[in-house]
C-alpha cells in the first residue's frame, strides 16, 4: 500500500466530522453544484445508516435488512454480486447465512440449529447489533477488495477512510477485525492511500503493531484543544496507551491546580486497569502500602461514585485537591509509569478545525483542498 495514517481520538473529538470533511474535499462539482467526481471510499456512522431494518411489525416474521441503493456506496451492486466476497470475511466472525436480493436491495439472514439431533434452518432472523455491525463491516471490506483490485465500478477510489468500525463489538472481535483489516490493506499491489481513526485503544494498538510490522505508516493522537482547534500529535515509535494519556493529563491538572471532583473518576479508571493487569480483585491493592492508604481508598470510593457531571463541573476545595495530589503522587511513585514525549504539550502541532482535514491529507503526502462551507451539504 502507498500511505497509511492511523490516529486515536476520544469520542466527541470530531472524528466523524473529519471523515466527512475529508470525503467532501475530494469531490468535484459542476456549475450547478452537482457532484461530478469523487475519490474517497469511506466507512463511518453515515455508512452504517445506509443499512436499516424492516422488522415486519405487523406479522413479526419476515425481517430483512434494507440497503439504501441510492448511495454511490452500492454502485454496481447488482452486477458485482458480492455474496462470495462478503461471505469470505463474514464467516471469520459468525456462523450465519445471508441472502442478498439485488432487485429489492434487501438482505435476509438465517442460522442452522440442532433440534433433537437434527439440523434445522431458522429463516428471516433478526441478528444482534454486534452481528449487524460485522455484516456491514464485511460488506465494506468486500467493496474495499474491489477497489484494491481496481474493479471498474470502483476505479474512482483513491483514498479509503475508515472511522470507528467496531462499535458494539467485544474485544475478541475488535482484535480479529483489526488483523483482517491489516491483511486486506497490505495486499500486494494495493495503491490506495488510507486513513483510519478510532476511539478504541485496543483496536488502535493492534493496528499500530500489525501495520508497524508490514508497512511504513504515520500514527497520531488527535484531541480537542479548544472549541476552535485540535492538537495532532505524532506518536513516532511509541505505542499509544489510553491509561498513560489519562495519567499524563491528570499530572498536568494537578500542576495547574484546576482539579475538579470528576477527576477522581479518571483516576479510579486507571487504578481499575492497573488492578486488572496485576490480577487484583480490588483497586485498593494498587495503593497498598502507601501512607494513609485507608483514607485514600475511602476518598476514591466516595468521590468516584458521586453524581459529578462533567457538564456542570465543580472545582474541589483545597483540602480535597491536596488529597487528590497525594493519591496520584503515591500511585505514580509506586508504579513508576513512563510518560513518552508524545504527551508533552510542546510535541503538539495545533491546527484549526477547518484545516484539520488538510493536515491529515498532508500526512498522506498529498494535500487535498478543503471545500467551501456551502459545499458541505451538497
Amino acid at each position: 500500500m502507498k500511505d497509511l495514517v492511523l490516529f486515536f481520538a476520544h469520542n466527541g473529538t470530531g472524528k466523524t466530522r473529519l471523515s466527512m470533511d475529508f470525503k467532501q474535499a475530494g469531490k468535484e462539482f459542476d456549475a450547478e453544484g452537482n457532484v461530478t467526481n469523487r475519490d474517497t471510499l469511506y466507512f463511518n456512522a453515515f455508512t452504517e445508516d445506509l443499512f436499516s431494518w424492516n422488522n415486519d411489525l405487523e406479522h413479526d416474521t419476515n425481517r430483512e435488512l434494507n440497503l439504501n441503493s441510492d448511495s454511490a456506496f452500492f454502485d454496481g451492486l447488482h452486477e458485482l454480486e458480492l455474496d462470495a466476497k462478503i461471505e469470505s470475511f463474514f464467516n471469520n466472525y459468525v456462523d450465519l447465512k445471508f441472502d442478498i436480493d439485488y432487485d429489492t436491495s434487501t438482505v435476509k439472514f438465517s442460522r442452522s440449529i440442532i433440534v433433537e439431533g437434527n439440523e434445522q434452518t431458522v429463516e428471516n432472523i433478526k441478528i444482534s447489533r454486534g452481528e449487524e455491525t460485522l455484516f456491514i463491516w464485511c460488506f465494506f471490506l468486500a467493496i474495499c477488495q474491489l477497489a484494491i483490485d481496481k474493479d471498474p465500478a470502483y476505479s474512482w477510489v483513491k483514498y479509503i477512510y475508515i472511522d470507528d468500525p467496531i462499535s458494539s463489538l467485544d474485544e475478541n472481535n475488535a482484535i480479529a477485525v483489526a488483523c483482517d483489516l491489516c491483511n486486506l490493506l497490505t495486499t500486494e499491489g494495493n495503491e490506495l492511500k488510507t486513513v483510519i481513526s478510532t476511539h478504541h485503544s485496543l483496536f488502535f494498538n493492534v493496528l499500530y503493531n500489525e501495520f508497524g510490522r508490514k508497512v511504513k505508516n504515520k500514527r497520531y493522537f488527535l484531541h480537542c484543544k479548544k472549541p476552535s482547534g485540535y492538537a495532532l500529535q505524532d506518536t513516532n515509535d511509541t505505542p499509544f496507551f489510553h491509561h498513560i494519556a489519562t495519567l499524563s493529563e491528570l499530572k498536568k491538572i494537578t500542576e495547574s491546580n484546576k482539579i475538579y471532583t470528576y477527576h477522581f473518576n479518571s483516576l479510579r479508571s486507571v487504578l481499575e486497569k492497573t488492578a486488572t493487569f496485576f490480577g487484583y480483585d480490588k483497586i485498593d491493592k494498587c495503593i497498598d502500602g502507601l501512607e494513609d492508604e485507608v483514607l485514600f481508598e475511602r476518598a476514591l470510593q466516595l468521590f468516584s461514585h458521586g453524581k459529578y457531571s462533567i457538564f456542570d463541573p465543580v472545582e474541589m476545595g483545597d483540602d480535597n485537591k491536596d488529597l487528590f495530589k497525594r493519591i496520584l503522587t503515591g500511585f505514580l511513585n509506586k508504579y513508576e509509569f513512563y510518560f513518552p514525549l508524545i504527551f508533552e504539550e510542546v510535541a503538539a502541532a495545533e491546527v484549526q478545525q477547518p484545516e484539520v482535514a488538510q493536515a491529515v491529507a498532508a500526512a498522506l503526502s498529498e494535500v487535498v483542498p478543503i471545500v467551501e462551507p456551502d459545499q458541505l451539504n451538497s
